[in-house]
This record gives C-alpha cells, sequence and structure tokens, in this order.
C-alpha cells in the first residue's frame, strides 16, 4: 500500500529537536504538594455551564484521539470506530448545536490495524494514528522496535505513539534516553512522533520533567502521559508537569509541542478539566488539535450525553450513544 505520510496534518511543523543539554533539566526541582494543590484548584477556580460547557465538549471531541487498542480488536471493530470518528455525535444534537461538521482528532489502533483505518477513513482528512515500538512495555530490542515504525508508516499511519524505555529514566541515564528517541524520530519519517512517557512508572513528578524534556531534545511532536495499560495513569498533577515542561522548551527553541493525556479519562468533566489546564497554562491557542489530543474511546459516549441533555433537556440511555 503507498503511504500518504501527513497528507492530513492539520499543522506541519515539526520540531527539528536539538542536541541533549542536561543544563535544561538536571536541577529542577519539583514541588510535588505544590503541583498537587495547582491541579486540585484548575476545576474549582473556573467553571463552565450551559452553552460554554457544550462548546467546551465540542471542542474535545475535535481533540479526541479515538481509541481501540484491545487484544481482540478485529477491522471490523476499527471500522465501526472509524465510523463513529467521522461521525461522532447523532444528527439531532448536530441539528441542535447547529454545526454542520464534526470529526475527532485522529483515530489510534495497533499497526496491524492501520490499513483498515486508512481504508475508512480515506478522504475524510482523519489521521490515523498507530502505537508502535513494542506497546505498551517496550521492552524489544531497538532494531525491532524501529521496524515496527516504520511498517506502520508504510502501511500508511500519519502519526506514531511511541513508549520509551522506562529503565532508561530510573536509571538517569539520559543519552540512552535521547539516541533512542532521536533514533525512532527518524524511522517515523514525515509521521509525526507521539513520545509516551508512560509517566505512572517514572515514580516522581522530577522524572516526569526530566522524560518531557529529553524526549522535546530528541525530536518529539507530542508528549504523551500514559499508554492507558499502566497501574496509575493520566493525572491533573503529572499533566500540569507536563505542560510546563513544553513550555519551558518552547520558550527556549520557539517551537510548539504538542500534549496528549491518555489513559482513565473517561467522562466529560475530564475533558473539560484538561481543556481547562491547557487553558490556565498555556492559553487557548493550545486548544486545539494540532497541539492537543486526548486518547480516550469512553469519554466520548459520555460528552455526546451531555450534549444530548443540552439540546434535548434529558438524559438519553447510555446504550444509545454506543462508541462503534
Amino acid at each position: 500500500m503507498p503511504s500518504h505520510k501527513g497528507q492530513h496534518l492539520p499543522n506541519s511543523e515539526r520540531n527539528p529537536g536539538v542536541p541533549l543539554s542536561l543544563d535544561w533539566f538536571e536541577q529542577i526541582a519539583v514541588n510535588t504538594p505544590a503541583a498537587e494543590r495547582r491541579a486540585a484548584t484548575l476545576t474549582t477556580r473556573r467553571t463552565v455551564k450551559k452553552e460554554w460547557q457544550a462548546a467546551w465538549l465540542v471542542n474535545a471531541v475535535r481533540c479526541i484521539d479515538l481509541t481501540t487498542l484491545a487484544g481482540d480488536d478485529t477491522e471490523d471493530r476499527v471500522r465501526r470506530l472509524c465510523a463513529k470518528a467521522r461521525r461522532p455525535l447523532a444528527d439531532h444534537i448536530m441539528a441542535g448545536l447547529g454545526l454542520e461538521a464534526l470529526h475527532t482528532g485522529a483515530v489510534c489502533v495497533y499497526p496491524t490495524m492501520v490499513p483498515a483505518a486508512v481504508k475508512a477513513l480515506s478522504g475524510t482528512g482523519i489521521p490515523v494514528a498507530s502505537v508502535a515500538t513494542g506497546f505498551p512495555a517496550g521492552l524489544m530490542p531497538l532494531p525491532l522496535r524501529l521496524a515496527e515504525i516504520r511498517w506502520a508508516v508504510d502501511q500508511g499511519a500519519d502519526e506514531i505513539d511511541i513508549v520509551i524505555t522506562r529503565a532508561h529514566v530510573l536509571d538517569a541515564n539520559w543519552s540512552a534516553l535521547y539516541d533512542e528517541i532521536a533514533a525512532m524520530r527518524e524511522a517515523c519519517g514525515g509521521a509525526h512522533m507521539k513520545a509516551i512517557l508512560a509517566t505512572g512508572d517514572l515514580k516522581t513528578l522530577r522524572n516526569v520533567y526530566k522524560a518531557s524534556m529529553v524526549a522535546m531534545q530528541a525530536g518529539a511532536d507530542f508528549i504523551k502521559t500514559s499508554t492507558g495499560k499502566e497501574g496509575l495513569n493520566a493525572t491533573l498533577p503529572v499533566s500540569l508537569v507536563m505542560v510546563r515542561a513544553l513550555r519551558d522548551y518552547g520558550e527556549r527553541t520557539g517551537v510548539r509541542i504538542g500534549f496528549k493525556p491518555a489513559g482513565g479519562m473517561k467522562s466529560a468533566k475530564d475533558a473539560i478539566a484538561w481543556q481547562i489546564l491547557m487553558k490556565e497554562e498555556l492559553g487557548t491557542g493550545w486548544l486545539s488539535p494540532h497541539l492537543f489530543r486526548l486518547g480516550a474511546s469512553s469519554m466520548l459516549g459520555d460528552i455526546e450525553r451531555q450534549l444530548d441533555h443540552h439540546v434535548t433537556g434529558r438524559y438519553a440511555a447510555s446504550s444509545r450513544h454506543a462508541i462503534a
């Protein structure tokens, strides 16, 4: 199958990376209680209601990487997911909101499901994202992980979600982490690369900041919290540290890096909370699919249910808003 690398991406700007610079992060200190307090106040200091809430939820739909990463995935399931990505809200909700067109930010699948997703999304402008590099643990020899990236890109993936070797972070082996991610970035070619840090495995917020900075220095276009398979996935304190790292990187380089929280986010309330984080820390310019994605699947069902209530004044049964 011919590659269509990058043709769907809303912003072709890439992160060129920089040489590994330990002085950017080696002496960093993270006040964990302060980060937790800041995260806890994000949703209490700002609330959105009625039509404003509806607008934030519609924007969340635009930023969702609609995902299926199950051991029993089939091409039929992927096709159904792609149909939901093309038409995420029921017709009466679209009409009630005055919307003519809406789709999710991307569809994210395993490498073997990329061809089915590419075919199902042909002509829609919706990117296909593929996990790779031995997802979710990443405990494979590097040449095999690089080969998996190249294979997924050759099948038509526009975006690649890579996983890092957590041991490099825990051992503070920053040169090994940098070299690994840089090699993955090169293997991605024209496909954008999201670096999954698996923050639940990194032990401390200092490690989260440092791993974020190394990933960006090595050329990651996005940094992503989790695979969704760890015991602890996306949290607001972890996300706060990561977005401050990408803000610091941007101030040093002038390059804007995207952010993707993933794992454990299931509700419309979660969708609003993470958008508030982005707005408070980075501004409204980051509330766009080319800089912000939500890695989720079941979240969309609750968003649709809340928007149905906004339009009709009553809650529908959750079964009326199936994911796929």
